[in-house]
């Protein structure tokens, strides 16, 4: 079963007069790109969450964030009056150096600034409980990661084996066109040097050049690789996770015999069939890119 680097995951832990948020998601990427998001007073465990979720997701964009609310309606905030007088004094004095007008609105001015309001929580010092509760909420919010990425994992397989069976079809459409089309080369080569008046050749030179021309417009190694290509695609699907390099690396094969083909195609019918090949490939190539 393969996995999607695409996905998202939340989970809510309370704590005593806290509600903790964890919220993750992730987007496809070449390796691990983890960004943490939490307040200022998690910042000392943060490499602890960050190894935390590197050793459950290998791959992917991933940004973590983790938000707290206060539940408790006791908590009092009240206006830190020492530092709006500071602010004041320290206003007054920039108007007087400037020479510009002091606020019309000293209370609306001052209120917008940093630390207006204190809140009273306690203790700021972080327990054990409280880090457990955080690293909690965060696992679960990576399990629902995870949840999700299977989800979407097990879409992504059925969305590649239809595609592969699409491209496998399209390939038997190929077969009966060969014959037919070695005849009309050879009967369009042959109506062109009817044209040419006054010119003699060699028939049996002729014969040996068309011997020569066909082979080299002979599509059966590449049909033959690229329905080894096909199956490997499939078997690679059923090794689990973790595929999607090599997912990426075969559906390039893939590609290149699928343009061998349509170079050597001589044939309006073929090439359209290769067309719509190179369209089912093209849905694969930009979806493998989502693939852990």
């Amino acid at each position: 079963m393969i996995l999607s680097m695409t996905g998202f995951g939340k989970a809510v832990i309370s704590f005593n007069n806290k509600k903790i948020t964890a919220e993750i998601k992730s987007l496809n990427s070449k390796q691990l790109d983890l960004a943490i998001r939490l307040p200022q007073q998690y910042r000392e465990i943060e490499l602890e969450l960050r190894n935390m979720v590197a050793k459950s997701l290998e791959r992917g964009k991933v940004d973590l964030y983790i938000y707290t609310e206060t539940t408790d309606d006791a908590i009092s905030a009240t206006i830190n009056v020492p530092m709006l007088n500071a602010y004041k004094q320290q206003l007054q004095d920039v108007a007087k150096t400037l020479g510009i007008p002091e606020p019309q609105d000293w209370f609306a001015t001052l209120m917008r600034l940093p630390e207006a309001i204190k809140t009273d929580t306690g203790n700021t010092e972080l327990e054990e409980d409280e880090i457990n509760a955080i690293k909690q909420a965060t696992a679960k919010a990576v399990e629902a990661l995870i949840e999700f990425r299977t989800q979407e994992g097990n879409r992504l397989e059925n969305f590649f084996k239809q595609k592969i069976s699409n491209i496998r079809k399209l390939l038997d459409e190929v077969g009966p066109y060969e014959a037919e089309r070695i005849t009309k080369i050879k009967a369009r080569i042959l109506d062109s040097l009817s044209k040419l008046e006054g010119v003699e050749y060699d028939h049996n030179r002729f014969e040996q050049e068309m011997i020569f021309y066909i082979e080299k417009l002979d599509i059966n190694e590449e049909k033959l690789r690229l329905a080894n290509h096909l199956d490997y695609f499939i078997e690679t699907l059923d090794n689990g996770h973790g595929q999607g390099k090599k997912l990426g690396f075969i559906s390039q094969e893939m590609g290149r015999e699928i343009n061998t083909l349509g170079s050597k195609s001589n044939h309006a019918e073929m090439q359209i069939i290769v067309v719509k090949m190179k369209d089912e490939l093209e849905q694969i190539k930009e979806q493998v890119l989502n693939v852990m």
